[in-house]
């Protein structure tokens, strides 16, 4: 009897655990951080987001040592124990919340800044040799450290899009990616993305604004439009969309290029390449482009950013900086469906009617963070290392012109992290799991 009265004591602190956590996210200054995530390493789709004051509470079936990932566009993730929250479980009935874990995520920037090399014009012949080599001995590694072989990611995503400079709404999505290399055209990997879950975090009063717009079919609307019904341009757009309209950002964000293939398209000509001073053990390779299409009306420029090791020429990160403008002499008069989104960054519905697209232009920063695995195959060299992601942050600072000289002030962040990586025994996506619909959640925020 004495043992079974034992394992009840065990089994109430059990499920004990089984209740709410709760904490505040800050930054390095102590302020609060809105919109940051919070959700067990095990089970993301238990998570939530902090509300503008920084505080989370989320509900979950979890032990005391479990992993608690909390993250925000911009930060270093950080994890905690569930243990750390728990101790402060007492304070949910508090309205002071007096004794909540205070959780500090530390700034990650998004892009590197330009750098360049003053070289002597009598010295540029041998600069372009010395860069040469250089690009060379990374191509290298990069071949050898970057697989042709399939892998299978599940991340999750997040999206955040503001306007002068408040959050009116998130995006979180819990999905598998498959990346097939030897379906890859043009030296680019194949990627499959698969929804898992999604929720939609709001600030309460934004809430009804933006909910009749996301979640709606608005956007794949909009993507049917693009061509002739029954054309194979539309079929494979509606296909590659079909899961929601949602999916589309979170798809292209882990889809954007292949490194080792625009490294290698690039090295040929050293004339856009610079290379700064090497710094902590690191070399960092900058490649610079211009794009100017239809007459001027459409311009970018861009610059990747290799981070390389300065001893081993290993790729330890990637950053790339875009500029892009887009001038439309006589603007577009934007469709139903174009000009309902524009309700969520505060067009009055005066202005909507009005509103005829002529200009575009901002800035995209994309980091890239890698991990090292061992190989396992057989057939390798036990020592060997591949190099998988691990984590994409983006930063896209927009401003949308239009006729009356109204300017709309657009903000998107997103990041993608790699929760788990299968590279053996991967296989290609089902039509049917890619075109599955997400199950949704809508979460109001206070």
């Amino acid at each position: 009897m004495r043992h079974i009265l034992i394992e009840m004591k065990t089994l109430v602190f059990i499920l004990a655990l089984v209740s709410s956590f709760i904490g505040r996210v800050v930054d390095q200054n102590g302020e609060p951080i809105p919109y940051a995530t919070v959700y067990p390493e095990i089970a993301p789709e238990w998570g939530t987001a902090t509300n503008n004051d920084g505080f989370f509470r989320f509900e979950a079936n979890l032990t005391k040592d479990s992993r608690i990932i909390v993250s925000c566009i911009g930060y270093e993730k950080k994890t905690v124990f569930t243990e750390q929250l728990l101790l402060n479980s007492e304070a949910l009935n508090s309205e002071a919340l007096n004794g909540v874990a205070i959780i500090t995520l530390v700034e990650q920037p998004i892009a590197l800044e330009e750098t360049v090399v003053a070289a002597k014009k009598s010295k540029q012949r041998n600069k372009r040799k010395q860069m040469a080599e250089l690009l060379h001995a990374v191509y290298v590694k990069l071949e050898e450290q970057f697989p042709d072989d399939n892998a299978q990611y599940q991340v999750v995503s997040d999206v955040r899009m503001l306007s002068d400079g408040s959050t009116w709404g998130m995006e979180q999505m819990i999905a598998n990616i498959v990346v097939l290399p030897e379906r890859a055209k043009e030296g680019r990997d194949s990627v499959q993305f698969q929804g898992r879950f999604c929720k939609r975090f709001f600030d309460a009063r934004k809430r009804a604004q933006a909910d009749s717009i996301l979640a709606s079919d608005a956007l794949e609307r909009m993507e049917q439009k693009a061509a002739p019904k029954g054309h194979p341009a539309n079929m494979l757009r509606r296909a590659a969309n079909a899961v929601d309209s949602g999916v589309v950002v979170h798809r292209a964000l882990f889809g954007i290029g292949n490194m080792r293939y625009d490294f290698e398209q690039a090295m040929t000509d050293t004339r856009h390449w610079t290379v700064s001073n090497e710094s902590e053990g690191e070399t960092v390779l900058t490649h610079t482009q211009s794009v100017s299409r239809y007459l001027g009306c459409f311009k970018m420029t861009f610059q990747r950013h290799y981070i390389v090791d300065s001893r081993t020429y290993e790729v330890r990160r990637f950053s790339e900086h875009a500029e892009v403008k887009v001038f439309i002499p006589f603007g577009i008069k934007l469709n139903a469906d174009q000009l309902q989104m524009l309700n969520l960054v505060n067009m009055s519905e005066n202005s909507i009617e009005k509103f005829r697209l002529k200009r575009l232009r901002g800035t995209v920063d994309l980091n890239t963070i890698y991990q090292r695995r061992p190989v396992t195959s057989a057939s390798s060299v036990s020592s060997a290392e591949r190099v998988y992601i691990l984590e994409k942050n983006m930063i896209c600072d927009a401003h949308i012109l239009g006729s009356k000289k109204a300017e709309i002030p657009l903000i998107i962040k997103a990041t993608q992290r790699v929760t788990d990586l299968k590279t053996e025994n991967v296989k290609p996506l089902s039509p049917s799991q890619i075109t599955r619909r997400v199950r949704r959640e809508i979460v109001e925020i206070y």
